[in-house]
């Protein structure tokens, strides 16, 4: 009696066929928020820079 007999069956299977389009998945959300920032910081240069800087800023008092 499931509701949804197909979703079922894509959620449940844990294959490698799952996993392979998993991967395809994110990466290819990566490659569209990598393309999203980097339209961003065309559009905002000034924007950027300032949050570059202070991603730098971070990145020189954070201790390991």
């Amino acid at each position: 009696m499931p509701d949804k007999p197909d979703d079922a069956d894509v959620t449940g299977a844990k294959g490698p066929e799952a996993e392979a389009e998993r991967r395809r998945r994110r990466a290819r959300f990566l490659r569209e928020l990598a393309e999203a920032r980097a339209l961003r910081a065309r559009v905002q240069p000034r924007r950027a820079k300032a949050a570059r800087l202070r991603h730098a800023m971070r990145m020189r008092t954070f201790r390991w």
